[in-house]
């Protein structure tokens, strides 16, 4: 069998369908990048628990949080042991995996409903706040401090991790995850 054939078998057994995974976001200009593929799809929805605006607003918090501060962390003795033990281990796989369905601690509840696109330029702005930011970033609930570098992984990973439930539309029949 060659090489084409192989390729092609998602198309012949989904009847033209094709299912393929886009790259994940691996930095935080990856995740802008990804925002400009969503907006210009024919369309896109969650495949899991949450609504698109739900997942959109979700990673829009947690990097605003970041700059602004968590509204219930963790214990300092968690953020120091289990925190930091969880966030090394995200970093040395080069992925995080979380439940894709908790909600960080203390937020605001998220939208069940809306368009998808105004949590869409949330995330964008909470991005370029997070890039322009200049000054000390606020620990974070479950790691504790993080330097800028460290914090820009940790949002692109969990960017990433929540690409595993988002279907992107391309045009008719053209389903990817996005």
């Amino acid at each position: 069998m060659k090489r084409r054939d192989v390729l092609l078998m998602p198309v012949l057994l989904t009847g033209g369908a094709a299912m393929a995974d886009l790259p994940k976001v691996q930095s935080l200009d990856d995740a802008l990048r990804w925002l400009d593929h969503l907006e210009r799809a024919a369309s896109v929805r969650a495949t899991g628990t949450w609504p698109l605006v739900a997942v959109l607003e979700h990673l829009a918090q947690s990097i605003e949080m970041s700059v602004r501060g968590f509204p219930a962390p963790r214990s300092a003795l968690f953020q120091s042991t289990l925190g930091t033990a969880a966030f090394t281990v995200f970093k040395w796989r080069g992925r995080m995996s979380h439940g894709l369905a908790e909600p960080i601690p203390g937020a605001p509840a998220l939208a069940l409903q809306g368009d998808w696109r105004v949590s869409a330029q949330r995330l964008r702005q909470a991005i370029g706040g997070f890039q322009a930011a200049s000054g000390p970033l606020k620990p974070h609930f479950a790691y504790g401090t993080l330097s800028r570098a460290d914090y820009a992984l940790a949002h692109s990973m969990h960017i990433a991790n929540h690409q595993d439930e988002i279907a992107v539309v391309l045009a008719a029949g053209s389903e990817q995850r996005a």
